[in-house]
């Protein structure tokens, strides 16, 4: 056996390594879909491709940090000995008990720390462990544009197929807001096929900042029950809600809580994006097949961290932390909008989340601009963020990625910029941006 192995081995080895060894085995087709295998904006506009003085208004991450009294939490944590080890895969039950105690009130339900609640590493494993237990070959899933990007091949990943229905900006008055992006609910009924399984709802959203009315929400909810959809409820910045908007739990609105699935994050509600912890709820006919796939794809999420977030929603209440914080965010957000309204330039005025739209069709530059390769054949946003980035020093995000390609040209108008930073950033990048002034027509 071993000779004949040998032979075959001297036979055939030689002409095999001389050759092309660099793709020897051939990934998953999956890959292809989703834009998984593109260049992705985020790795464009990396800070490493910027100049180093570049401010980053691009990427929605914190310069800050959490909050003291949570990091206090975190490190009490690390030197103990339990927090460091596995935890159950439905999450630690101090962070179940906390999760429960702060959110009964606007569920307007009593919830199960057993079954209707799941602690995930972060709110996109979470959404993703929803897909991966639902989703059969071929599911469609309703999704409203501009999205999340991650959402597209955590769809794609798990066999399903994206189904866009865009909001449409009506953006004519001098100062639009969020409301201005409308969603055409004929439109959204004809996207509803046979195959449809899950819809997406993201409010706040990202990155428009529009908070979803309560109207808008319940003739979404009267399709999801007349075509039996699966909700998928993304409130992740359910804490920034601005100038007295209501946030309308969509699990709340009648018939939805056997339908919807909430997920949230620690990460948006306490400044800890990088600490991965999410929590998603729902009725146990969701939290059970949802349980089923996260402990197979993590089994269990960071349990340091977890009694950190535990300690922030146990404390928030007490210390009025997240109406402070609400305030904070507001001033961050009126900073930023008065640059924009020192230009003269347009915008979605922000109702929720940490993201305003700026609109940037009037942002003139030279047609033989030494644009990188990474931005050409892409949108006209993307060439104007660049320009902006290199020339201002402000950088920001084009929101034609959040679009499939037949409908990209509704965002080449708009750049995203987040307000998630301090405010001397904040001024210094509006300072900045009054540069603009001489590329405006």
């Amino acid at each position: 056996m071993t000779s004949v192995s040998g032979s075959l081995v001297q036979s055939s080895g030689k002409g095999a390594l001389d050759g092309d060894r660099s793709n020897l085995i051939s990934f998953s087709s999956r890959l292809r879909g989703g834009r998984a295998l593109a260049q992705d904006v985020w790795s464009i506009y990396n800070v490493a491709n910027l100049p180093a003085d570049c401010i980053n208004l691009g990427q929605g991450y914190m310069n800050f940090p959490p909050p003291k009294w949570v990091t206090d939490a975190a490190d009490e944590a690390l030197s103990s000995v339990l927090p460091n080890h596995y935890s159950h895969p439905k999450g630690r039950i101090r962070l179940r008990n906390a999760i429960k105690n702060f959110y009964e009130k606007s569920f307007n339900r009593d919830l199960d720390v057993e079954t209707e609640i799941l602690v995930t590493s972060g709110a996109n494993q979470g959404q993703y462990s929803v897909f991966t237990a639902f989703l059969e070959h071929g599911d469609e899933v309703i999704m409203f544009e501009p999205f999340f990007d991650q959402y597209l091949p955590s769809v794609t990943f798990n066999g399903g197929t994206p189904v866009y229905v865009p909001l449409h900006p009506q953006t004519d008055g001098v100062t639009p807001n969020n409301n201005n992006w409308k969603i055409d609910f004929d439109e959204l009924r004809r996207a509803i096929t046979p195959k449809a399984k899950i819809i997406i709802i993201n409010t706040p959203h990202n990155p428009v900042g529009k908070v979803f009315t309560r109207g808008e929400l319940e003739k979404i909810a009267a399709l999801a029950e007349e075509f039996n959809l699966l909700v998928m409820a993304d409130e992740v910045y359910d804490c920034l809600v601005f100038d007295g908007k209501e946030h309308v739990r969509f699990a709340t609105l009648p018939g939805m809580w056997d339908r919807t699935v909430t997920v949230l994050s620690a990460g948006k509600a306490f400044a800890a994006t990088g600490w991965r912890v999410g929590w998603l709820i729902g009725p146990p006919s969701i939290i059970f097949p949802t349980l089923a796939a996260c402990t197979r794809i993590v089994f269990c999420s960071n349990s340091p961290l977890q009694e950190a977030a535990a300690a922030g929603l146990e404390q928030a209440t007490e210390r009025g932390f997240f109406e402070n914080q609400l305030k904070e965010y507001q001033g961050r957000r009126d900073i930023l909008l008065s640059a924009f309204d020192r230009l003269g330039m347009k915008y979605s005025h922000p109702e929720g989340s940490y993201f305003v739209l700026l609109d940037i069709s009037r942002v003139k530059f030279p047609e033989d601009y030494p644009f990188p390769e990474s931005v050409q054949g892409r949108g006209r946003d993307f060439k104007a963020c660049w320009f902006i980035a290199l020339e201002i020093g402000v950088s920001s995000i084009p929101v034609s990625e959040f679009y499939c390609e037949e409908h990209c040209t509704i965002g080449e108008n708009f750049a995203r910029f987040a307000f998630c930073k301090d405010e001397e950033t904040l001024r210094k990048a509006g300072e900045r941006l009054q540069g603009l002034a001489k590329y405006l027509v």
